[in-house]
């Protein structure tokens, strides 16, 4: 009945522990690195990004849980075992706090927020940067999970129109459902402002390229706070620089640390985040993680869980 967690290093783990010992106590909780581990008595994992190879490491392996909302990091995995069933980590605090994230960005762009820090650094007083209204903004929000759900629900009760594109329809009151890949095109030219949240995958990746950038409504902004594959960054500067887009939120990129010479530090209608649009209190998770090993060991249906053929 051990748990093995690989997330936030040594160094916090005592942390985990802490949390596990009041959501879970009766499950052992060990050490990725621990080399004292017996690999014959994990029944359960917690992983990030483990090392190619090292989950098929546990022959009694029985479940395994993404420490975050993304799973890609161990799907990549060329040894991954098959036959365990993978889950995503998807709780209501992440998806409030992925809301909460989705507008901020979202009031930023409406109200020209990028412009005016770039002001401020030249020391220039613009009283015409009064920004637009929600009722007048039309939010188009890609990848309707848990994740974007919440967002879009949240951007509905500040009055904003909002519209979902997904794989699959989506019923959410107040918001339009854009499903498929027919249906993109569509979906972008009634975006003001396009907010990336789908999972990665071969078909997300590059979907904000040139080609799709210029569908975008001219003056349209972009969010992403997906992953950073998702955005072909060339593209969308080149977009910004010629206008036809305003501005731009990024929380996520293709390499992280974003890099000191990444020319998104600088561009003054980029607002750059670090890799902090949704986060999980260890707390929380820990007790998803033990309500998730429950669930299974009672054989009932398991939230998240991720299906190779879809991707996700």
């Amino acid at each position: 009945m051990t748990l093995i967690i690989k997330s936030g290093g040594a160094a916090v783990f005592h942390h985990w522990q802490e949390a596990f010992a009041e959501a879970a106590p009766e499950l052992p909780v060990r050490l990725w690195s621990d080399p004292t581990v017996d690999p014959a008595d994990i029944r359960y994992a917690m992983v990030w990004d483990p090392e190619p190879g090292r989950l098929a490491q546990f022959p009694n392996l029985k479940l395994i849980i993404g420490s975050g909302a993304g799973v890609e990091r161990i799907v990549s995995d060329p040894h991954l075992p098959a036959h365990v069933p993978l889950l995503r980590m998807t709780t209501p605090e992440t998806a409030q706090i992925m809301g909460e994230y989705v507008c901020w960005a979202v009031l930023s762009l409406m109200r020209r927020i990028p412009q005016i820090l770039a002001d401020n650094a030249v020391r220039r007083f613009d009283e015409t940067l009064v920004g637009d209204t929600a009722a007048d903004t039309r939010v188009g929000i890609m990848g309707l999970g848990a994740l974007g759900a919440r967002a879009a629900e949240m951007l509905v009760a500040l009055g904003f129109p909002v519209a979902g594109w997904s794989t699959r329809p989506k019923a959410i009151p107040g918001v339009a459902s854009f499903v498929g890949d027919a249906a993109l095109p569509g979906f972008l030219a009634r975006s003001d402002i396009v907010v990336c949240l789908l999972p990665l995958t071969p078909a997300t990746t590059g979907i904000l390229r040139a080609e799709t950038l210029a569908l975008l409504p001219r003056g349209a902004g972009v969010v992403n706070a997906g992953r950073g594959p998702h955005v072909v960054q060339p593209d969308l500067i080149a977009a910004l620089d010629s206008g036809h887009l305003r501005g731009a939120v990024l929380d996520v990129f293709p390499v992280e640390p974003l890099p000191p010479d990444d020319p998104a530090w600088a561009h003054p209608a980029i607002i750059t985040t670090p890799h902090v649009a949704s986060f999980g209190s260890r707390r929380v998770r820990a007790r998803h993680v033990g309500r998730l090993i429950a669930a299974f060991e009672a054989g009932e249906d398991l939230p998240g869980r991720y299906d190779p053929a879809r991707g996700y």
